[in-house]
């Protein structure tokens, strides 16, 4: 069994974290995927494309995310802390949320180019009311959820 969210962080936190990237933008690449009801996106950052272009996409998506579906659970994934991957992370998410209406689980990967040690990867979890967040936090907030085989 793994705790899988187990690092939530504010979204103001979240969105900060993600500017700081973006300041030192030729260090990194990434990608960034949206799963919803009727959508699933996949968005890659790689060597030579445009800084303006990838940061205007996760911008739009989480505007977007917000506007659907205003209420946010965030959580930071790191490796020094021996951590769940992200993409484990994800699929988590959506199995668990699979029972609420309206969730967009969105994944986000900056990652360094020389360093593992400026990573930053973060899973949204954005839900329709608030109701639906404040049950995701108390019956999966730091605790053990057995293998969802997904």
């Amino acid at each position: 069994m793994t705790i899988y969210f187990k690092a939530g962080i504010s979204d103001e936190m979240a969105l900060g974290m993600i500017e700081r990237c973006f300041s030192d933008a030729n260090d990194y690449d990434g990608y960034l995927d949206i799963f919803a009801d009727y959508t699933e996106k996949t968005v890659s950052w790689s060597k030579g494309r445009s800084v303006e272009e990838f940061k205007d996409q996760i911008t739009e998506a989480l505007r977007a995310a917000w506007e659907a579906s205003p209420f946010w659970q965030v959580y930071e994934r790191r490796e020094e802390r021996d951590d769940a991957g992200t993409n484990e992370i994800r699929r988590a998410a959506i199995a668990l949320t699979r029972t609420y209406g309206g969730v967009v689980v969105i994944t986000l990967s900056l990652l360094g180019r020389r360093s593992s040690a400026n990573d930053l990867e973060l899973v949204f979890v954005c839900f329709q009311e608030d109701a639906q967040r404040r049950n995701f936090r108390v019956r999966y907030d730091g605790k053990f959820i057995p293998s969802l085989n997904v």
